[in-house]
C-alpha cells in the first residue's frame, strides 16, 4: 500500500539541482498552468513542476510579477518550456490547452485566523478563476490549492455546472499535505523510514475535518490511545503549527507547495496511463452525508478512476467522523450565498462590459468571451 499513497521522487544528483520526478519512463507532452504562480505557494511549486520530466509546458499566471518569476524559472535546464500571463486579459492564455490546473492564488493565513477566516476574500478569487478554467479549458483536471478546501472545492464545482461542463471526476481538492504531515509525524513517533511509511488521511482541510486513519497506516503500527489522540490532534493543527511559528511571516508555503507538487505529479502520471496510482483527495463524495468528502481515490486517465473509500475503521476514528461531518457540512453550505452574489457581480460585469464594447466592430466576437455565470 505505500507505493499506493507516495509520489515517487527519484533524486538523480546533487550536481544536478536535485532533480526530481515520479519516473523516468513517461515523456508525453503535458501543459500545467499554475494559477497564483507568484504567490507564497505559488513560487515554490512552479520550482518544484519546472523540475519535472512530466511537464512539457509550464504556464504561470498571477495578476503581478509572473513576467519575472516566468523569466527565472525559464532559465533552469530542464525540459518544461515557460510562459508568463498576467492580469485578467492574459488568463484565457494561460489555461487554454491545459492537462492540469492547479490553483493556489488568494490570501494566505495569518496568526489567529483559520481557514474559514480566508473565506469570504478567497471564495471570490477561486470563483473566477474556475469560471475561466470552466470555459476554456474545461476537461483538464482542476487541482484546488486555496484554502478554505472545504468550501473552494464545492464553489468551483457549481460554477462549472452553471457552465454546463460540470465533471466531478476533474475537480479535487488537494489535501496532500495532511497526509505528508500524518506521515512524517508517524514516522518520527516509531523511528520508522518515512519514505515507507503511508497514512490515508479523510474527511476535510481544516481543523476537526482533518481524520488521520491512524489504524489503516502501513507499515501497520500501534499506539496506545492517548499518543493516538495526541498524534492526530497535532495533524489537525499542523498548518497552525506553522502560522505561529513563522510569527506573521507566512503560513506553509513550502510544504504545501510539495503536497501540490506530489498531487500534480499522480495527476500527470496517471493520465500518461500509469496504473495503480491512488492519492486522498477532497472529491465530490457518497461515502458519507457530506457532499465533498477527502478518501483515497484511484486515478486514472478520466481523473477519478475509483473512490476506494473510508476504509475499516477503529472506535478513535468513528468518532472522529461525528466531530467532523457537522463541521464539513456547514463549510460546504456556506458557498451558496457566495454564489448567488459572484452570480450578480458576474452579471453587472457582463452588462458594463457590453456598453463598452458597444460601438466595436468586434462585438459579437468578444461578448462571447464575457464571464457570465
Amino acid at each position: 500500500m505505500s507505493t499506493l499513497f507516495h509520489s515517487r521522487f527519484l533524486v538523480t544528483t546533487v550536481t544536478a539541482c536535485c532533480r526530481r520526478t515520479l519516473s523516468t519512463t513517461t515523456t508525453k507532452n503535458a501543459k500545467v498552468c499554475v494559477l497564483g504562480a507568484a504567490g507564497g505557494i505559488g513560487q515554490p511549486l512552479s520550482l518544484l513542476l519546472k523540475n519535472s520530466p512530466l511537464v512539457s509546458h509550464l504556464a504561470l499566471y498571477d495578476i503581478a510579477h509572473t513576467p519575472g518569476v516566468a523569466a527565472d524559472l525559464s532559465h533552469l535546464e530542464t525540459r518544461a518550456k515557460v510562459t508568463g500571463h498576467m492580469g485578467p486579459s492574459e488568463l484565457e492564455e494561460a489555461v487554454t490547452g491545459a492537462d492540469v490546473v492547479l490553483i493556489p492564488a488568494g490570501v494566505p493565513r495569518k496568526p489567529g485566523m483559520t481557514r474559514d477566516d480566508l473565506f469570504n476574500t478567497n471564495a471570490s478569487i477561486v470563483g473566477n478563476l474556475a469560471d475561466a478554467c470552466a470555459q476554456f479549458c474545461p476537461k483538464a483536471m482542476l487541482a484546488i490549492v486555496t484554502n478554505p478546501v472545504n468550501s473552494t472545492v464545492p464553489i468551483a464545482s457549481e460554477i462549472y455546472k452553471k457552465r454546463g461542463v460540470y465533471d466531478p471526476k476533474r475537480i479535487f481538492g488537494v489535501s496532500t499535505l495532511d497526509v505528508v504531515r500524518a506521515n512524517t509525524f508517524i514516522a518520527e513517533a516509531r523511528g520508522l523510514d518515512v519514505s515507507k511509511v503511508s497514512v490515508p488521511v479523510i474527511g476535510g482541510h481544516s481543523g476537526v475535518t482533518i481524520i488521520p486513519l491512524i489504524s489503516q497506516c502501513t507499515p501497520p503500527v500501534s499506539f496506545p490511545l492517548e499518543e493516538r489522540v495526541r498524534l492526530s490532534v497535532r495533524i489537525q493543527n499542523a498548518g497552525t503549527e506553522v502560522v505561529e511559528a513563522k510569527a506573521g511571516a507566512g503560513s506553509a508555503t513550502l510544504s504545501m507547495a510539495y503536497a501540490g507538487a506530489r498531487f500534480a505529479f499522480s495527476l500527470l502520471e496517471a493520465l500518461s496511463g500509469v496504473e495503480g496510482i491512488v492519492e486522498c483527495a477532497y472529491v465530490k463524495s457518497d461515502e458519507t452525508e457530506a457532499k465533498y468528502f477527502s478518501t483515497p481515490i484511484l486515478l486514472g486517465v478520466n481523473g477519478v478512476e475509483k473512490n476506494l473509500g473510508i476504509g475499516k475503521l477503529i472506535e478513535y476514528e468513528v468518532e472522529l467522523i461525528k466531530a467532523a461531518l457537522p463541521e464539513l457540512k456547514t463549510n460546504i453550505q456556506k458557498v451558496f450565498p457566495v454564489l448567488v452574489q459572484f452570480k450578480r457581480s458576474c452579471i453587472m460585469d457582463y452588462k458594463l462590459k457590453l456598453s463598452q464594447l458597444k460601438n466595436c466592430t468586434e462585438h459579437k466576437t468578444s461578448q462571447n468571451k464575457l464571464m457570465i455565470c
